[in-house]
């Protein structure tokens, strides 16, 4: 077991995961697994806004590429969400340098590659700050 993971608070809601590598999206799949979260997995972001748009279930956390097949690419899929759900956190990764002007304050930068340990420190970090926001 990854020692960050004792870290992690236990999830009640779901991690709404996007990212077109197929091996990426399983490793954080199984990263939210590892944590005690549930994931709900798409290669497109066009796909998770039809399902967010679908679905009455609270979505606290969006992890996102920014580089997608589709119409929508990452950082406006969170945009998009943010306007129609704006308490949800959200982690955009690349694998390309972003430049730092272009992210908005409101989102969390993950540079490819990064660590497992680095995802769940940022994840408890998101959903915490959520949680003392909402007491």
């Amino acid at each position: 077991m990854n020692p960050n993971c004792e870290q992690a608070r236990p999830f009640l809601d779901t991690v709404i995961v996007v990212e077109d590598d197929p091996i990426i999206r399983l490793l954080v799949k199984d990263i939210l697994d590892e944590i005690g979260a549930k994931s709900v997995l798409f290669s497109s972001a066009d796909e998770a806004y039809d399902y967010l748009l679908g679905t009455h279930a609270h979505c606290p956390l969006v992890i996102v590429d920014q580089g997608l097949p589709g119409k929508i690419q990452g950082g406006e899929f969170i945009e998009m969400v943010r306007a129609k759900w704006p308490g949800v956190r959200s982690i955009l990764t690349s694998g390309y340098l972003l430049e730092p002007a272009t992210i908005p304050a409101y989102v969390t930068y993950l540079q490819k590659p990064w660590s497992p340990g680095l995802l769940i420190a940022t994840i408890t970090s998101l959903l915490n700050r959520k949680s003392r926001a909402l007491a």
